[in-house]
């Protein structure tokens, strides 16, 4: 199982440091996400100060940025760092595209299918030369001029990942991408059931190899040295479900489980301003399917369980979890996975 941490993005003085002891830990990559602060700023810092570790937008929201824009920073981090950054995308909803971003909706799926070619067109032009001659219902790439054309890079242009929960873009995921990050709201029988037979169906699609597509994420992990420790992160995990079982994008991993009432009650706590409510309606037994739980000597056994042949890679350091010792780090490293490295885009 490949192993990433989160870096801190509060202040990026703090990121050297921390990056470099993720990197002697042994991990795999960081990943910075777009909540409070920008996710590529964090990772710019990283990836000048470590030579190994794999550098992870988890993820940079793609609607709020122009293609042009994320394949800009994308093509200076992989230049800057031999090839280890990978963009990570994902849509977000649409009250916050409209009302935080102030961008306008359109149906996501078929937006971000055309967002990843264009990227992959514009870095061919710099690559290859290739002419400009993408033009679609959402973006337009039909102009580069030489004064415009970055520097060659002596690395492939990044690896792209996106998020997904639904069909539709689990099927752009699986069509259109190197891999896919997974929400944390995810139960094991829906990676059985809807994920993984999605992604199957769209390398077989495209003539890609499993061995080349990475499974991230998909549940929360719950763990700590002593049972306290792991009943507080349990309650975190509780928490979570709640929050994202109360948005309408979320409901067809509830639905797998006939739990769709739990959606709407929850949505409907949130229409009502009553937060602190909503995790008091998710019983232990369900929190559960969303998680990995146990004690140090107890989570590889857990996350085998739980993860075990269907996902490739987890976040263990960051969102409020533990310290893993370093042993434990590489038990679960030693967990079998497919994925064995991403194919190169040159």
């Amino acid at each position: 199982m490949r192993v990433f941490a989160t870096l801190p993005q509060e202040n990026l003085r703090k990121v050297r440091s921390t990056a470099q002891a993720i990197e002697a830990d042994g991990y795999d990559g960081v990943v910075a996400m777009e909540n409070k602060h920008d996710p590529f700023l964090a990772l710019a810092v990283a990836g000048t100060a470590t030579e190994r570790i794999e550098l992870h937008t988890g993820v940079a929201i793609a609607f709020a940025r122009t293609p042009m824009v994320v394949a800009n920073v994308g093509w200076d981090l992989a230049g800057s760092t031999g090839g280890r950054f990978v963009v990570g995308l994902g849509s977000q909803v649409r009250a916050h595209n409209e009302r935080r971003f102030s961008v306008t909706w359109t149906p996501p799926a078929p937006r971000m299918r055309e967002y990843v070619q264009v990227l992959r067109a514009i870095w061919r032009c710099w690559k290859t030369g290739e002419k400009p001659a993408l033009e679609g219902e959402h973006y337009r790439f039909t102009l580069m001029t030489p004064n415009f054309v970055p520097e060659p890079i002596d690395a492939p242009p990044p690896a792209v990942m996106i998020a997904a929960v639904g069909p539709a873009m689990l099927k752009v995921a699986a069509e259109e991408c190197d891999g896919v990050k997974l929400h944390g709201f995810c139960t094991r029988k829906y990676l059985t059931d809807k994920i993984v037979p999605r992604i199957v169906a769209g390398l077989t699609k495209t003539g890609r190899e499993r061995s080349q597509y990475e499974i991230s994420g998909g549940g929360f992990l719950a763990t700590g040295p002593d049972d306290e420790s792991v009943a507080h992160r349990f309650e975190w995990v509780r928490q979570r479900v709640a929050f994202y079982g109360s948005t309408p994008a979320y409901y067809p991993v509830l639905a797998i489980h006939g739990l769709e009432d739990l959606g709407h009650k929850l949505n409907a706590l949130t229409r009502q301003g009553r937060w602190s409510e909503m995790a008091r309606e998710v019983p232990d037994d369900i929190a559960h399917l969303f998680a990995a739980v146990g004690r140090h000597d107890q989570i590889v056994a857990a996350i085998d369980q739980r993860f075990g042949g269907l996902v490739d890679a987890l976040t263990l350091r960051g969102d409020g979890a533990s310290e893993v010792p370093p042993d434990l780090l590489q038990d679960i490293r030693r967990l079998p996975h497919l994925f064995r490295g991403f194919a190169r885009q040159d």
